[in-house]
């Protein structure tokens, strides 16, 4: 299935690993043009060098700490016109609200939900100006089922899928779609790091944390690269009426009672 992406110009935050990665990924096999943000400058260049080899055209890359406004007037200064804005960039500590000091609070949310809001400032204003465009949130499940063990991730998720759904009902208003995908949890660089976090305060052994892939569907984690697919998909021409709604990819584990 064409999904009419070709000539579209990307930008994914936090692509440097992960779901951001699958993310550009996914795109490049479309034929869009993707821009990559990622901090660690030798990372991201490791994944732009993967992204030529696999066969993408045009791909440019921004290195900066999105948990900082400078750095985010930076991007936009840099790429002020894309035609699809993924916000994807964020590392939220596991723990519970004794946990997690107020200052981690604060770094965590720079990041994971003011860059989102930030970013959704300057380029949806930036879209509307020019009557068209695409910005996805990738949030996350715990903010449709909070978790004391994952309080600041549950909290900030909750949030953004608020105002993902706020800012999606008025940007049709300017040929504008907003919407996000939840994952539940995926295999990334961070899940082991969240699930040891949960073995210790369960079990207070970390060495357990296996335990909390048990009871998965289909018996497993999500791979990035299904949440990434799904992402392109709904961005594309072919999903043209969806906005203002968060899409929860968990495998139907929140019904499971």
């Amino acid at each position: 299935m064409d999904l009419n992406l070709k000539d579209r110009t990307v930008l994914v935050t936090g692509a440097s690993k992960g779901i951001g990665l699958a993310c550009a990924e996914s795109f490049a096999r479309e034929g869009a043009s993707v821009i990559v943000t990622g901090r660690d400058e030798e990372r991201l260049a490791a994944a732009a060098r993967g992204l030529k080899a696999g066969g993408a055209g045009d791909i440019a890359t921004f290195a900066g700490d999105l948990a900082l406004p400078a750095d985010r007037e930076r991007l936009f200064a840099a790429h002020p016109s894309v035609d699809v804005l993924v916000n994807n960039a964020g590392a939220v500590p596991g723990g519970s609200l004794f946990d997690i000091t107020l200052e981690r609070w604060q770094e965590a949310w720079q990041l994971k939900v003011f860059g989102y809001i930030h970013l959704m400032q300057l380029y949806l204003e930036a879209m509307k100006r020019r009557g068209g465009g695409v910005i996805v949130n990738i949030i996350g499940m715990a903010g449709q089922e909070p978790r004391w063990d994952y309080a600041c991730g549950s909290a900030g998720n909750a949030a953004l899928i608020a105002l993902t759904r706020a800012a999606g009902a008025k940007s049709v208003d300017w040929n504008v779609r907003v919407f996000g995908v939840n994952p539940s949890p995926t295999r990334t660089d961070r899940i082991e790091v969240i699930l040891r976090q949960r073995a210790k305060d369960q079990f207070g052994d970390e060495e357990r944390w296996r335990d909390g892939l048990s009871g998965l569907p289909f018996g497993r984690l999500a791979e990035c690269e299904e949440v990434a697919d799904l992402t392109v998909m709904l961005t594309s021409p072919r999903a043209s009426y969806l906005s203002g709604t968060v899409v929860d990819v968990d495998g139907g584990q929140s019904y499971k009672g």
